[in-house]
């Protein structure tokens, strides 16, 4: 069997397997975090930083190469919350966390998901906004350091990690009030 490395190339670099490879890190990330310890933790925050990385490269291949799909369209964002909720959720699990701001999350990341399909089906541009892309940011930027949990090197994780989930939750509430906003007129039709 012959290596042929374009075809390797063009695989890992093919948007709709990137999205997938978001996918198959859930249950990875969760099952590290059935034992959260330091080698484990530190594990799953380097899976989760790595699945977040491909949901820049998946858009950035898709728009490149002209491979926007509409497998991608409704799956990339699925991915990316079922790889965020499914992470928060265990973190509730260890107490980690507050339930009532991941219940907050992951009720917007719910409403506006219904919300998107709303609009796709009237044919108009269910897109994410700069809000959201915000969200998004402070969302993995807490995620990671919350993932870590344990102090290393005299830094705690854990506080900044809390930090940046305010922020998440702060443009969470704000960005999902804006979708409706500005969409009320369709929900009304």
């Amino acid at each position: 069997m012959r290596f042929d490395k374009k075809k390797i190339i063009d695989l890992i670099t093919d948007p709709n397997m990137l999205t997938l490879a978001r996918v198959a890190v859930v249950p990875l990330i969760v099952v590290l975090l059935l034992w959260p310890n330091r080698p484990f933790t530190l594990l799953a925050a380097f899976f989760f930083s790595a699945a977040a990385i491909t949901d820049y490269f998946d858009g950035y291949y898709a728009r490149e190469r002209g491979l926007v799909s509409n497998f991608g369209k409704m799956m990339d964002p699925l991915a990316d919350k079922l790889m965020v909720a499914s992470t928060l959720i265990m973190l509730v699990s260890h107490g980690w966390v507050p339930a009532w701001m991941i219940c907050i999350i992951i009720g917007r990341e719910l409403a506006v998901t219904g919300l998107r399909a709303i609009i796709a089906d009237k044919g108009e541009d269910a897109s994410a906004s700069t809000l959201g892309k915000y969200k998004t940011g402070f969302q993995i930027a807490a995620i990671i350091p919350l993932l870590i949990h344990y102090p290393y090197f005299g830094i705690d994780f854990n506080a900044i990690g809390t930090v940046f989930l305010w922020g998440a939750l702060v443009f969470t509430v704000w960005s999902g009030a804006d979708y409706f906003i500005n969409f009320r007129k369709l929900l009304q039709s």
